[in-house]
């Protein structure tokens, strides 16, 4: 067998090959792309033994996706995508001497995969359909937390010389399509006193008691309020003004991005499984199925896709000392979405409701019980999908004994 670290960059890859005593085979430096992958090839055909196949050459990767992985993997390479943290970890444990390079972290990685593969998780390739929707899906969160933060430097500048505008326009939603229109109409004090209630009660279209919501918003702005000097005034307009319109056109992609995802989540075999959860509608079933992949190797147990979901503790041990605690490493976009789903579960589903206030009476805090509530979803998930089967609130919870009648 032969063990390859691989360190890459964004325009290289510094690999080292290795045989099964850890002697140093070869080292060298890659170009990115298919010159590089070509190279590749020459390189591990030049020291693979004639009757071995590709199955027997294992790479170390700090990274699981990507056009190169992907070429490795389409090749028959059996490729190990590795934590940077994990990479650190080991490379401490080879010198501790704090030296870092290239070079070194290719024989680290090189010799992680020969001494540690047993403990690695190696890289099962996800459907086109289900890389598909990662790509649509993390595209949309993106978009959606670049929004929050334009809203958040909005409500600064507004907070700081229009204060009206913040208390008029909270019911509605700073990033609401009216809001924006208002303030695009009226971005200073002066002008916004002046709007008529036509002018607001047309920015408002499409809401329930117009009127009322109009004359409620004339009030405020006209009230008086704290302000700035007016030269002063005209310059935060001018940031608003910006900030409006950057937010405006998330907004217009952030619902053109929506329809792809639910197009792509929609085409997958999971989908149905996925949306018969509780707590989980198409967005947030898009989200769950990109983050965990459709793999079906990947979890070995539900315990397996609990750990990787970072919903289950982690012991720590010393002595006679012991304590429980959550998982801090995790991905966060799929720590998000268990949230979310935990959230709403709570809300709509009576056993999950149950579970939750059972957790409660231990007192344990709301994030706390949550975190349980989404570890146990998570393992319910997984048994739907591992037997393709729909939820079932009576099979997931029959352990539980709750009176759903109540």
């Amino acid at each position: 067998m032969l063990f390859v670290g691989d360190d890459w960059a964004e325009d290289h890859h510094d690999v080292e090959v290795q045989d099964e005593a850890g002697k140093v085979l070869k080292r060298v430096r890659l170009p990115e792309g298919m010159a590089g992958i070509a190279r590749f090839h020459d390189l591990v055909g030049r020291f693979v033994a004639e009757d071995a196949g590709p199955s027997d050459v294992l790479v170390c990767i700090e990274t699981d996706r990507g056009p190169w992985v992907r070429a490795l993997v389409a090749a028959g390479y059996r490729v190990f995508g590795v934590d940077p943290k994990q990479a650190a970890r080991h490379r401490e444990i080879l010198g501790s001497s704090g030296a870092k390079s290239d070079k070194g972290d290719a024989h680290a990685l090189a010799d992680m995969i020969r001494t540690r593969r047993h403990q690695l998780r190696e890289v099962a390739g996800d459907s086109e359909t289900a890389e598909a929707v990662k790509v649509v899906t993390r595209a949309h969160q993106t978009l959606l937390w670049e929004r929050t933060r334009h809203m958040l430097r909005l409500r600064v500048a507004l907070r700081d010389y229009f204060p009206a505008a913040l208390a008029a326009y909270k019911p509605l939603g700073l990033t609401s399509d009216a809001v924006l229109k208002l303030l695009v109409m009226a971005p200073t004090p002066e002008a916004a006193a002046k709007l008529t209630a036509t002018q607001v009660s047309a920015c408002l279209k499409g809401r329930r008691d117009i009127a009322a919501k109009a004359q409620a918003i004339k009030d405020v702005l006209r009230a008086g309020h704290l302000g700035q000097a007016p030269l002063v005034t005209i310059a935060y307009a001018s940031t608003v003004k910006s900030l409006v319109a950057v937010i405006t056109v998330l907004n217009a992609e952030i619902r053109t991005l929506e329809g792809e995802v639910e197009a792509h989540f929609g085409r997958h075999p999971d989908a149905e499984v996925i949306l018969s959860q509780p707590g989980i509608g198409v967005i947030l079933g898009a989200r769950v199925l990109a983050e965990f992949g459709d793999a079906k190797n990947r979890y070995a147990s539900a315990k397996a896709r609990k750990n990787y979901a970072g919903t289950s503790p982690i012991t720590r041990q010393s002595g006679k000392t012991k304590t429980v605690q959550a998982r801090y490493v995790h991905n966060d976009r799929l720590v998000d979405a268990l949230h979310l789903q935990a959230s709403c579960a709570i809300l709509h589903d009576p056993a999950v409701r149950a579970y939750y206030d059972q957790l409660k009476t231990r007192d344990i805090s709301h994030n706390a019980a949550l975190r349980q509530v989404g570890n146990r979803l998570v393992g319910i998930l997984h048994g739907c999908l591992k037997t393709s089967s729909l939820y079932d609130q009576a099979t997931a919870w029959s352990h539980h004994h709750y009176d759903l009648t109540a």
